[in-house]
């Protein structure tokens, strides 16, 4: 395999690791969310 798509991979990888860590807990919160009932208000 080139350097440059070891290099490649590698960004990708972190990119991918960010955007897992620090959409995770976001995501769970939004999922519990529309499927919850009756739904919560977000105004109280």
């Amino acid at each position: 395999m080139r350097e440059e798509t070891k290099e490649k991979i590698l960004k990708a990888t972190e990119i991918a690791k960010t955007i897992v860590h620090w959409g995770f807990i976001p995501f769970i919160l939004y999922l519990g969310y529309i499927k919850s009932e009756p739904k919560p208000s977000l105004m109280k």
